[in-house]
């Protein structure tokens, strides 16, 4: 199932993409006499686990009948596939050759620092570009959604406790977030992670370690990698992280980008207002921003 949140004067809604077009969810269970069915990507993630059943009953219910509730997704302003009231961890030099780039060691530990609500945009947001820093980067990364609330779990069955993954973009300012030695100012800019366009459940992804990501910058590529790249997977950071923090559903772990970013070249050329960014991360889809 893919997931998205899109823009309606009432706030962000919860959509479902289909072949035929984004079911408006509270439109289409009121139309369609569907009960108990989450209005809102907050709704969905209120609970000890996300259960998807009214959901996949309303796809179902549906199916091949048409209404207002039925939108073209050429219509719709996306939203972040997140939860703003849900943390989020980023993870730092998680990937070999990004670390060797970065002329850092590998971590022995996972680099773990914050974002938070205030970075969240969606596919197709326009990305400001404060004029207090200038050493604007791009980071391709992996995004995970917690499902179930998670407490000193085992890595062998952490990915039980994974909702779905989606695009990320950790938008980072190296100027600000290498003046001291905490990486927070230079990520937690206003809309410095744009998030989607979906949420791709985890039945319909695979093996998160092995995903192909790519980013490209005006259309030129950038960044072209592997998930299985990455120095701690997706289900040992899932059972790390819990060990210390109860992860809850809405919770969204940023695993770390690949090498190509532009810190790593001799002479970097950093982004520019009018640069647009696209991010594809296996089949969850292509994530768009332009920076202004």
């Amino acid at each position: 199932m893919r997931l998205l949140t899109f823009h309606a004067p009432t706030g962000l809604k919860l959509g479902i993409k289909t072949e035929r077009g984004i079911i408006d969810v509270a439109a289409a269970s009121t139309a369609l006499h569907i009960q108990h069915v989450p209005a809102t990507f907050e709704e969905l993630c209120s609970g000890d686990a996300v259960d998807l059943q009214g959901l996949h009953q309303l796809v179902n219910a549906a199916e091949g009948k048409s209404g207002d509730w039925l939108l073209s997704e050429d219509n719709i302003q996306y939203g972040p596939s997140a939860s703003r009231y849900g943390k989020i961890i980023c993870v730092g030099l998680n990937y070999r050759r990004h670390a060797a780039e970065s002329k850092m060691p590998v971590p022995e530990s996972p680099v773990l620092f914050p974002k938070y609500a205030n970075t969240l945009a969606g596919s197709g947001e326009d990305i400001p570009l404060p004029a207090n820093a200038t050493q604007y980067d791009y980071e391709a990364e992996l995004a995970l959604v917690i499902g179930r609330r998670a407490h000193n779990v085992s890595e062998q069955e952490a990915l039980d406790y994974v909702l779905g993954y989606c695009n990320g973009h950790d938008l980072s300012a190296r100027d600000l977030q290498f003046r001291t030695s905490q990486w927070m100012l230079g990520k937690t800019v206003d809309k410095f992670l744009p998030i989607g366009p979906y949420l791709v459940t985890s039945d319909e992804v695979g093996d998160p370690q092995n995903l192909s990501i790519k980013l490209w910058l005006n259309g030129e590529i950038r960044q072209q990698s592997n998930t299985s790249d990455m120095i701690f997977s997706v289900p040992y950071l899932v059972s790390y992280l819990s060990q210390y923090i109860t992860l809850e559903p809405g919770d969204t772990i940023v695993t770390g980008t690949p090498e190509g970013v532009i810190s790593g070249y001799a002479q970097p050329q950093w982004l520019k207002a009018g640069d647009q960014v696209t991010i594809e991360i296996g089949n969850l889809g292509r994530l768009t921003n332009v920076l202004r």
